[in-house]
């Protein structure tokens, strides 16, 4: 066989476990409810910050330890507990993407995106991602 082929057969079956990887470490969007019923497992959940109840986070105490409450776009509210710092400008996020899982009754995430208002013009938004892998 040629090396030609050989080197071909590699490189598409890395791309197909590449897609393969990609697909399965997606995670799904979910409400909380969703999120709940499969416990442990990885979920993407959208929804906007209730900015009625208290945000902490106390870099004196833990400086990768933010909590918050959130509310999903099915109207459920949950508190989510982030490991990492405050996102800057959280409060003025209009939308929330959380990664992560339900562990008993809080969120534990992973990973933030923060649909912000733009700075730019007065009608357009833009996502702001933050993680801590």
């Amino acid at each position: 066989m040629k090396k030609s082929y050989i080197f071909l057969i590699a490189i598409l079956a890395s791309a197909v476990g590449i897609i393969y990887w990609s697909v399965s470490n997606a995670g799904s969007f979910a409400s909380f409810e969703e999120a709940k019923k499969s416990e442990g497992k990885e979920f993407q959940v959208a929804g906007v910050l209730n900015k009625d109840k208290e945000m902490v986070y106390d870099p004196a105490v833990n400086t990768d330890l933010f909590t918050f409450y959130m509310v999903d776009k099915e109207g459920n509210e949950q508190k989510v507990l982030y490991k990492g710092s405050k996102p800057q400008d959280f409060e003025k996020s209009e939308e929330v993407v959380i990664h992560g899982k339900m562990e008993g009754e809080v969120f534990l995430a992973h990973k933030i995106l923060m649909k912000c208002p733009s700075k730019y013009n007065d009608t357009g938004s833009e996502f702001k991602e933050v993680s801590m892998n």
